[in-house]
């Protein structure tokens, strides 16, 4: 082979080479992907791993149920492969996101997810706490249903399993990635809640009360006695009859807290046990003060088991 002909050949090579790996490359290339909140943005950024980094449309500490799309979300919203929620009860604002190719992800509609019914404001005994596999109509907008499934770490199992699946469906070529992270995710939840198990085991006999009714998958899971509710709505402020009634179940049952939350005025907590034993702890079901990021799922469920241990063992 003369050196002329040596160096075409070797030419022809490179580009078949640099050919193959840039369309490798392009198939390789993850999803572009948005989560609505931070816990189901943790998971799905668990599943990515080093594959890509999901965006996510509710950051620092603000609601899902009062958020308002913002210009700035119309652009990824737009240009998102695919977008996860929890449902339109939880996220009313991904009503308006339109779900071309089934680019939207309803997880409380995905398999293996227990639901449990929403229950009124107030003292609980007269309400039931338990069901599953409850019907859901269009967008996963059942209006009976707690959107809180995230608070139960088998819930965020199956979770796992869909985005796996949903992002596996995106982007084929990175499928097996998908599916090692997220059984390495699913290992990890698994010693969580070893860990949370062990650590609120010795609490089952305390009732305490919460300002909404948003912990019962966290509660029906470690055995917590919660008695009631401060308000049925949390963007709606509780009535005197409801506070009184909420005052007189603390004296009535000894109830060892009363838990607010970060978004939410102390003053109402204040009112309520003004009088009584119980003492005070706050309460954050969706993270508000934690940093978002495939870690944020563990930090939420360790805080919360933590911040309710710190007041009912106190008590």
């Amino acid at each position: 082979m003369t050196r002329s002909s040596a160096a075409l050949h070797f030419s022809i090579l490179a580009a078949i080479s640099l050919s193959a790996s840039g369309a490798f490359a392009q198939e390789a290339t993850p999803p572009r992907v948005l989560a609505t909140i931070k816990p189901v943005h943790s998971l799905v950024a668990k599943v990515m791993g080093t594959t890509g980094t999901p965006g996510l449309l509710v950051t620092g500490n603000a609601s899902p149920h009062t958020y308002a799309l913002k210009p700035s979300d119309a652009k990824a919203i737009g240009d998102a492969e695919v977008i996860f929620r929890i449902s339109e009860k939880l996220e009313p604002f991904t009503g308006k996101i339109r779900n071309a190719s089934g680019r939207l992800i309803t997880l409380i509609d995905a398999k293996g997810i227990v639901t449990l019914k929403s229950r009124s404001g107030g003292p609980f005994e007269k309400h039931g706490a338990g069901g599953h596999n409850h019907s859901h109509d269009h967008g996963g907008k059942a209006s009976n249903i707690d959107g809180h499934i995230w608070l139960d770490p088998e819930n965020a199992k199956a979770m796992i399993d869909t985005i796996a699946a949903a992002l596996a469906a995106k982007k084929p070529a990175n499928a097996a990635t998908y599916q090692a992270n997220a059984a390495t995710a699913k290992k990890d939840i698994d010693a969580l809640s070893t860990e949370i198990a062990s650590a609120l085991k010795s609490l089952e006999n305390k009732p305490y009360i919460v300002f909404h009714d948003a912990y019962q998958y966290f509660e029906k899971r470690y055995g917590l006695n919660v008695a009631g509710t401060i308000t049925a709505d949390p963007d709606t402020p509780p009535s005197g009859k409801r506070l009184s009634d909420i005052r007189k179940k603390i004296t009535s049952l000894g109830a060892a807290c009363v838990f607010g939350e970060p978004n939410f005025d102390a003053k109402v907590i204040t009112t309520v046990t003004a009088g009584t034993k119980a003492k005070t702890g706050t309460l954050d079901p969706e993270g508000a003060t934690l940093p978002e990021g495939p870690g944020f799922y563990e930090a939420l469920l360790r805080k919360l088991a933590t911040d309710a241990k710190a007041c009912l063992a106190s008590n």
